[in-house]
């Protein structure tokens, strides 16, 4: 592979990272609701409290590694989809205030209006993340400058808005999942019954989205024709460890079930890196103003720059990661201290 491949990759790694790890604690945003008891809540709350910023340097570090190794996607996707990122960024702010700002108080009127603020925010966060997607694989409008030539109403269209319900199903099956892990007793069984529709519902989005992908997108037809094994082998197994967390579940081997359920994005993050290679973004209707990764990237000479920073910087994110989860390895207990 040539660094502008290799760079590719590595992006994709660290974007889907991200989409593993702070997954969940979006997920866990709708299922707060789900519950009526306080003590239920702050459970769910204090299962992602230690490590919900840590998730978000994957974010910041993919996003970093964007404008590093291709400076012209990162200007034309960050200035066209200006609008939907500063909706992202406050809805991920809002939800970072109401987790602080909801046991600040203890009166119910007050953590009912915080808990109704996390939920929105997070379904707001990942439905705006799965726009973002739907939109690179649809195709955006592109002058011959690769100049976004459209507004955030070009975005909302109904396959980007898809995608996005898509992704909330993801994320919520995604939470429900960890947040099994971090419970126990009746709280965990009640968890376990949502799972009978949390992942069903991401299944049906799932096979649903490639579909309306196949008959509605001339490219990625076009792409399907020419790695119809790849794709295929990647669907079947993306559909195969879904069906996979029931399966572990019943046995109760809850760890392996949420396992697969990172296997689930990390299936959905390659389809779409497979699906659009190696376009990055995506001109449509003229699909000759495409941003691909050699139009798209930084010279050469700083791709290897950048690659052996990354031989740094990627493991010391991972080890930083690793040890956040080990320390707060276990299951959630409540005490004066916790939200």
């Amino acid at each position: 592979m040539d660094l502008n491949t290799i760079w590719f990759v590595l992006v994709g790694v660290l974007l889907t990272g991200y989409a593993v790890l702070d997954g969940f604690d979006l997920g866990t945003g709708p299922l707060l609701l789900c519950t009526n008891a306080d003590g239920d809540r702050r459970i769910f709350l204090n299962a992602i409290g230690p490590i919900w910023n840590g998730n978000e340097v994957w974010l910041v570090t993919g996003g970093g590694a964007l404008f590093a190794a291709f400076p012209n996607v990162y200007a034309t996707v960050f200035s066209g989809f200006y609008d939907a990122f500063m909706l992202l960024l406050f809805a991920l702010i809002f939800r970072a205030a109401a987790i602080e700002f909801r046991s600040s108080r203890p009166g119910k009127r007050w953590r009912a209006t915080w808990d109704v603020a996390f939920a929105t925010s997070s379904v707001v966060s990942a439905l705006l993340i799965g726009v973002a997607i739907g939109n690179i694989v649809w195709g955006i409008p592109l002058d011959d400058r690769h100049d976004f030539q459209g507004n955030l109403l070009t975005l909302l269209h109904p396959y980007a808005l898809f995608v996005g319900v898509t992704s909330v199903a993801l994320m919520t099956m995604h939470g429900n999942l960890y947040l099994i892990l971090k419970t126990e007793g009746a709280l965990q069984a009640r968890l376990v019954r949502w799972t009978k529709r949390s992942v069903p519902a991401y299944l049906a989005c799932f096979i649903a989205l490639n579909g309306i992908t196949v008959l509605t997108c001339p490219h990625v037809a076009t792409v399907l024709h020419d790695r119809a094994g790849l794709l295929g082998v990647i669907v079947i197994a993306a559909i195969l460890v879904t069906l996979d967390i029931p399966r572990e579940l019943r046995r109760r081997r809850h760890g392996r079930a949420f396992v697969s359920s990172c296997a689930s994005i990390v299936m959905l993050m390659l389809l779409f890196g497979a699906t659009v290679y190696p376009n990055m973004v995506i001109s449509r209707p003229d699909l000759g103003n495409s941003l691909t990764i050699h139009n798209g990237a930084s010279t050469a000479k700083s791709l290897d720059f950048m690659f052996d920073v990354a031989l740094v910087g990627v493991p010391i994110v991972l080890a930083y990661t690793i040890s956040i989860y080990y320390v707060f390895r276990g299951k959630v207990t409540l005490t004066e201290e916790s939200y």
